[in-house]
């Protein structure tokens, strides 16, 4: 069984500067308030205190809804017919008769995470859907934060808010300048960093995984960049038994956090 070395957690020295790494929950240019529609997003935004709603729509069907299931409303709903929130979105979108613009949760420093945290890295992962179902399966397994970069990362609005089905409202996500410190800034935490590859040499199944820990996760096709597998303690691969050797990246996360739950479980 592989073992990564001991990891010890030194005082910072006074010449290392503290990581500012301050990005809050909206990704990519971050000038636009982020849009929320469907009824998971919307709902789990209402019953947040932290976020700040701006403009809330509803039809009657889903107002009712709202009513009939108790959901808090901090922000009392400008009642409008289906097409007016159409008009709004793109014509694949599906609001359920909800819609809300609101200002962006704040995001702990990489700093600031706990020091018996699961974080997961996202490495240049640009997909609205890849990352929102990313994002609803972090929530599931109660990740502590989802680091990113500004750069590279789709904004968290619209279509990722959707496929995070609410999870936005419960997992931090960092976003910050340059993912190789913010890495380095892990390990001087003491964070074991295991980058996830489909050409490997470990199986994720041999490496012993131990808190804190950030499971680093590749963009599909390219996978993880060089320079983002050299910032990694460890390379493990998830191997397959049939027919069909990779996983889209939310799925492969998925089994990914599960693995790293049960093997770092108290």
């Amino acid at each position: 069984m592989s073992r990564p070395p001991k990891r010890s957690r030194p005082p910072r020295p006074s010449s290392r500067p503290a990581f500012k790494g301050r990005g809050g929950r909206t990704l990519g240019n971050g000038e636009d308030r982020p849009i929320l529609y469907g009824w998971h997003p919307v709902v789990e935004a209402l019953r947040n205190p932290a976020r700040k709603i701006r403009k809330f729509l509803a039809t009657e069907n889903a107002l009712n809804r709202l009513k009939e299931e108790s959901i808090p409303l901090p922000v009392q709903p400008e009642q409008v017919r289906a097409g007016e929130i159409d008009r709004l979105l793109t014509p694949d979108a599906v609001h359920q008769g909800l819609y809300m613009e609101a200002d962006a949760l704040p995001a702990p420093d990489i700093e600031d995470l706990p020091d018996n945290g699961l974080v997961l890295v996202l490495d240049q992962i640009t997909d609205p859907h890849n990352v929102g179902a990313i994002v609803r399966t972090a929530a599931a397994f109660a990740v502590d934060a989802i680091v990113t970069t500004n750069r590279h990362s789709p904004a968290a609005t619209g279509v990722l808010a959707k496929s995070a089905s609410g999870g936005l409202e419960h997992v931090p996500i960092v976003a910050i300048r340059n993912l190789s410190e913010g890495l380095d800034e892990l390990k001087f935490r003491g964070y074991l960093r295991v980058g996830l590859d489909s050409e490997a040499p470990e199986n994720l199944d041999e490496v012993t995984l131990t808190r804190p820990l950030a499971l680093v996760m590749g963009a599909e096709g390219k996978g993880l960049r060089q320079k983002t597998r050299e910032f990694c303690d460890v390379l493990a691969r998830m191997d397959m038994p049939g027919s069909i050797k990779s996983l889209n990246v939310s799925n492969a996360t998925a089994i990914a956090l599960y693995a790293a739950s049960r093997a770092t479980k108290a």
